[in-house]
Parts: C-alpha cells; sequence; structure tokens
C-alpha cells in the first residue's frame, strides 16, 4: 500500500493525527513530512506494524505506549505500561527547578530524583545543569529497566537504585526532586489513565499524602547543608504538604508554585539558601 492508502485507511478507524503519528513514527518521518511522501509504497512489514498499531489504539492503549516513546524536554524517553506517561505539568517542574539551581549554586551538584519512573526528570537535570552526581531511585524493578534503556539512548552517567524512597540510600543531596504518586484512592481519574498506567506510580492512600509522608519524614539525614527540595503535588494538597514540612523540618523556606492552569503544582523547600 502507498503512504497516502494508508493515510486514508487509518482515517476511517483513529483520528488523523493519531494516523500521521503512528505512520510518521513507523517510516521515521514527522508527520508534515509524510505529504512529500505520499505515493511512495510502504513495505509489507511496516503496513502489518502500522495496522497492529492503529489496533491497539482503537482498543484504548495510550499513544505514548503504542509508539513506545514520548518527549519531554526536548528529549525522547522510551515509555512502557510499566512507567507513568511523563505530563506537562512535570516539564513544569523541571524548568522551575533548573531556574532555582542556576540561581543558587555555581558548582557542579548532587542529585537524587524519588519515584523516578522513566528517569525523564534526573535525566533532564543532568542535561541541563553542572551534575557531580544523578541518583534515579525506584521501587519497581520494571519501572527502573525503562530507566536504563533512557540511561543508555542518552549516554548518561546516572546511577539506579531500587529502593522505596530512601531505605536504600545513604548519601547526602544539593536537591531532591520528586514527583511521587498523589492521587487518592477513591479519586476519580480518567478511563484511559486508570486502565492502562501503573497503579503503583499513581495512587497515594486515602488522602494523597502517603508517599509525601513517607519521603519527608525521612528527609533530614539526606540533606546537604544548602539543599533544594522540589516536589510535584495535587492542587488541592498545598497546606497538608506544608504541615508535614513544619513538622519534619526546622529554619526552612517554603515555596508554592503554579502551574499554567494556575493551579498549586509545585512547592519547593530550601534550606540555608535565601
Amino acid at each position: 500500500m502507498k503512504v497516502e492508502e494508508l493515510i486514508v485507511y487509518g482515517k476511517e478507524y483513529i483520528h488523523s493525527d493519531y494516523v500521521k503519528m503512528l505512520l510518521g513514527d513507523i517510516l521515521n518521518l514527522n508527520p508534515l513530512e509524510l505529504l512529500n511522501h505520499l505515493d511512495e509504497y510502504v513495505d509489507e512489514d511496516k503496513v502489518k506494524l502500522f495496522k497492529e498499531e492503529m489496533k491497539s489504539l482503537k482498543e484504548g492503549k495510550p499513544i505514548q505506549y503504542v509508539l513506545g516513546h514520548v518527549n519531554f524536554f526536548g528529549n525522547k524517553f522510551y515509555v512502557n505500561k510499566n512507567v507513568l506517561i511523563p505530563r506537562f505539568e512535570t516539564e513544569e517542574l523541571v524548568e522551575k527547578t533548573i531556574e532555582y539551581i542556576n540561581k543558587y549554586f555555581n558548582r557542579p551538584i548532587d542529585i537524587i530524583d524519588l519515584g523516578c519512573g522513566s528517569g525523564v526528570i534526573g535525566l533532564t537535570l543532568e542535561k541541563k545543569v553542572s551534575t557531580k552526581s544523578v541518583d534515579l531511585i525506584d521501587i519497581s524493578k520494571e519501572a527502573l529497566e525503562v530507566t536504563k534503556e533512557n540511561i543508555k539512548n542518552l549516554k548518561s552517567k546516572a546511577n539506579t537504585i531500587e529502593s522505596n524512597f530512601f531505605e536504600n540510600v545513604d548519601k547526602k543531596y544539593d536537591l531532591i526532586i520528586s514527583n511521587p504518586p498523589y492521587i487518592k484512592t477513591n479519586e476519580e481519574i480518567e478511563v484511559i489513565v486508570k486502565e492502562n498506567e501503573p497503579h503503583l506510580a499513581l495512587y497515594a492512600g486515602v488522602d494523597g499524602l502517603d508517599c509525601y509522608k513517607k519521603i519527608i519524614e525521612n528527609i533530614k539525614p539526606h540533606m546537604k547543608d544548602r539543599c533544594i527540595i522540589a516536589f510535584e503535588i495535587g492542587c488541592d494538597q498545598t497546606e497538608d504538604i506544608k504541615k508535614l514540612i513544619n513538622k519534619y523540618l526546622d529554619d526552612v523556606r517554603i515555596e508554592v508554585k503554579k502551574d499554567l492552569s494556575n493551579r498549586d503544582r509545585m512547592i519547593f523547600i530550601f534550606k540555608n539558601i535565601e
């Protein structure tokens, strides 16, 4: 079949944007470039793959899992069903964190990414700021396999540690960053998310605070004298997380930042940094 025929065929079953994304990915072309190849024949094995991926998409599998990758902060990251699909809000967290690192540190720093999933946060920071070390932590063996693939693909020097947050960690850090699970157990979420993405990376107890509690109550021994802590949070969790911070940490400065939708989305904690 020709490219144009496959596009017409695909549009009968899924949205035209997804048709172009799938076909472009298989042919190693961006969706706009497809227009210059409409009369070209596509190998039978690629036609078969296109139809299989289209079927997966029609059955409710997220486009990111079908493609097997996402773009995050300008880099291509491998993802599969064992890791959360990175969201735009997490790019905002990374962007603000980079701003603070550049403002407050003038030397290579030690970074830990807790609950790293595919590794997008820590690996992006490694590319964007001067680092001494980057440790990527996750409790899930399967998630860390994805992380390791991204480390290899990006030629990173980051380390992976299988750990329930700080349990198997014995270092101190300049930056501690996490986008932990923060959805309440009974909270309604999109069906496509609930049925496809790993619940271990989504849910965090009745109040959605279990992971923040576990991190914050064990964080002190891992903070250097000057330290920044960065969390992505649920938009209704600000005050509860502030209470946790004030319970376990003394003499710190707290900043809450909103996302582009004007909802509370990030909390930054500064120790000996003004």
